[in-house]
């Protein structure tokens, strides 16, 4: 009875030393550090493009701060005021990749988050590709995006494009037929949020774009007009953003 008594006193011993070495290893487990990578960050909030201070306006009555890729711009004396004229249909510009050839840009500054609002009037007789651009996010002849507002929609016309050391590339989610240039003046917006991504283009109404896209690839750059290969008047161009710096 006693020897017993006593194995089962190491049976007793031994269970209670691996439920403590048990204990022991799971209280370690559970302290192991967290794998950063599975950590989420916050998304970034939205830019609230209503509390943006206007950084820029220009009603065109001087064109100084105005660079050209092209030979095909002059200042255009109207009722009241001028306009910045693209007058050339043909341009002397021969850029790398397949891409629009007539650009004026904003010199000297680079922007992020924007919202650019400008008038346009397409000066170019009616056709299925009769278009105006509007250029962001330019770092360079290679690298920028721009919206090409195209009368008849295609995979070449009447999309968000990315030039990016190659032949443009459409990167539209959505858009719409067609952009109804008329012989009168529309108001054009462009809204850019670089965290999320987010371009919008609105067309005469501000309340619903009628193109999107989404696209990380350039966070600044400068911001232009101009046109694919046809010819346009731009007035009124106001730009709003939470900073200004110089471009590089």
């Amino acid at each position: 009875m006693i020897r017993m008594i006593r194995i089962g006193s190491s049976a007793l011993l031994s269970l209670l030393i691996c439920s403590f070495v048990f204990a022991q290893d799971s209280a370690v487990e559970t302290e192991k550090p967290t794998d950063s990578s599975t950590v989420q960050a916050e998304p970034a909030a939205p830019t609230d493009f209503s509390r943006l201070k206007t950084g820029y306006v220009t009603g065109f009555e001087s064109v100084e701060d105005w660079s050209y890729v092209d030979d095909g711009w002059k200042q255009k004396p109207i009722e009241g005021g001028s306009v910045l004229s693209l007058y050339k249909k043909k341009s002397n510009y021969k850029p790398k990749h397949r891409s629009p050839l007539h650009i004026a840009l904003l010199k000297d500054q680079s922007f992020g988050d924007f919202q650019l609002d400008v008038q346009i009037y397409s000066t170019h007789t009616d056709y299925p590709h009769r278009d105006v651009c509007l250029f962001f996010g330019y770092t360079g002849p290679n690298q920028y995006y721009y919206v090409h507002l195209g009368k008849v929609a295609d995979d070449k016309c009447n999309q968000i494009f990315i030039v990016n050391n190659a032949d443009r590339k459409k990167i539209s989610t959505s858009s719409t037929p067609g952009t109804a240039w008329d012989g009168q003046w529309h108001d054009v917006r462009i809204q850019r949020d670089t965290a999320s991504g987010d371009i919008r283009i609105y067309f005469d109404d501000m309340t619903t774009p009628v193109m999107t896209a989404s696209d990380k690839t350039f966070t600044s750059g400068q911001i232009g007009v101009g046109s694919f290969d046809d010819t346009a008047d731009y007035d009124n161009l106001r730009i709003s953003s939470p900073s200004l710096s110089a471009s590089k």
